[in-house]
Order: C-alpha cells, then sequence, then structure tokens
C-alpha cells in the first residue's frame, strides 16, 4: 500500500519534506485545501437546481464550465453564494484540518492566504470552525486575484504555501517560495512540486503526526 502511494505521488509530484517545516513559515489556501467547498457547490446543485449527474472527480480544472455540463448562470449563482455566506452555508472543513490547525496554531499564528475578494464571510467561516483557535491567531488575507497572492507571502516571509492550484504554485516556485499541492482533480498533472493527500499529510511535513 505505502509503495502504491509513493507511485501515486511520484506520477505528478514528488515526496513532501517531512518534519522539516517550521510552523511560522507555512501558511495555507483555504478553498479546496481547508474548506471542502467543491462538495457544497455539488450538494446545492443537486438541492436546489435539481442536477444530480455532477460528480467531484469531474472537475479536472478551475473553470468548471468545462467540467459540467450546466448552465454557466446557475455555476455563477451557486459560487456567489459560495463567495459571499461560506459561514452561513454547510461547507464542511477537508477531514483533520480543523485538528491539524488547532494543534498548529498553539504554537504559531496561522496565516491564510485567498484569491477571495472579501475576506470577512471566510474569516467568520474559519472562527466558526476553528472553534478552538483564538481570534487573534487567524490572520486572513484576501488578494482578489491568485497571481497576486505572491506579494504577501513575501511581506510575511512564508517559506511553504500549501495551494491547490497548480498555476499559483509555479509562479510561487519561481520566487523561492517552495508550493505544496494539495491533491485534488483538477490539478493531477505532471509537476515538480511536494504533493500531500491529506492533512495527516501535512502533519507529519509539520511533525505533528
Amino acid at each position: 500500500m505505502a509503495e502504491q502511494q509513493v507511485n501515486r505521488e511520484m506520477e505528478y509530484g514528488v515526496a513532501a519534506p517531512w518534519g522539516r517545516v517550521e510552523p511560522d513559515k507555512i501558511a495555507f489556501d483555504i478553498d479546496g485545501v481547508v474548506a471542502d467547498i467543491m462538495t457544497t457547490f455539488i450538494d446545492m446543485a443537486r438541492d436546489h437546481y435539481d442536477l444530480h449527474h455532477l460528480r467531484y472527480d469531474d472537475i479536472v480544472e478551475f473553470d468548471l464550465a468545462k467540467c459540467f455540463d450546466m448552465e454557466e448562470c446557475i455555476i455563477w449563482e451557486i459560487l456567489e453564494h459560495l463567495l459571499n455566506r461560506p459561514h452561513e452555508l454547510a461547507i464542511e472543513p477537508l477531514p483533520a484540518a480543523v485538528e491539524v490547525l488547532t494543534d498548529l496554531s498553539r504554537e504559531s499564528p496561522l496565516l491564510f492566504v485567498t484569491a477571495r475578494d472579501r475576506e470577512g464571510p471566510i474569516r467568520q467561516w474559519l472562527v466558526q470552525n476553528l472553534i478552538e483557535v483564538p481570534e487573534a491567531a487567524l490572520r486572513v488575507i484576501a488578494t482578489g486575484d491568485p497571481d497576486t497572492k505572491l506579494e504577501f507571502l513575501l511581506d510575511h516571509r512564508i517559506e511553504y504555501f500549501v495551494e491547490d492550484r497548480l498555476e499559483t504554485c509555479f509562479q510561487l516556485a519561481a520566487h523561492g517560495i517552495t508550493p505544496i499541492v494539495f491533491d485534488q482533480p483538477w490539478n493531477r498533472r505532471r509537476h515538480p512540486f511536494p504533493l500531500v493527500r491529506s492533512w495527516q499529510d501535512i502533519a507529519r511535513l509539520l511533525a505533528r503526526g
């Protein structure tokens, strides 16, 4: 089983640097890394628009219109809810994210850098889900554009960033930040970056699991 996992990682990534990352040198994307936003997207499409054919593994790129047979106006209606009201919706954290982040927050404040254009709603979602993390230990930066994450990470002297968008990973790597790819169907292409498949993997990366 372990051999199969290594082989899978080597198909499109490399082994992560287990136990080598300092808590104050790592930051996190939110959607697709902490928040299971795509499962909620599919649930809302089913429950509110009677679309029952959508599957998580069909999301092979960020442009959902290319992944799903559905009207673009519906895609944008759902996305607007997810972006503007995450704290009011049934968006679940990815498995073990809460436990690992809570543990990490005891050693260093948490930094989240998201391409969302507003900090407030997603910060409230984090507060609601990371209930044992003091609000003072939650730092959220909403850049409004994935291509501007770099400048904020450099400003905060971040060395590692957990991200699910490969284009961002290539940009960060070109400027000396090590991207850690959180495995998702939309990033399963060949790349040279460290790969994690779960928050248990991130705990190992931080030598906390």
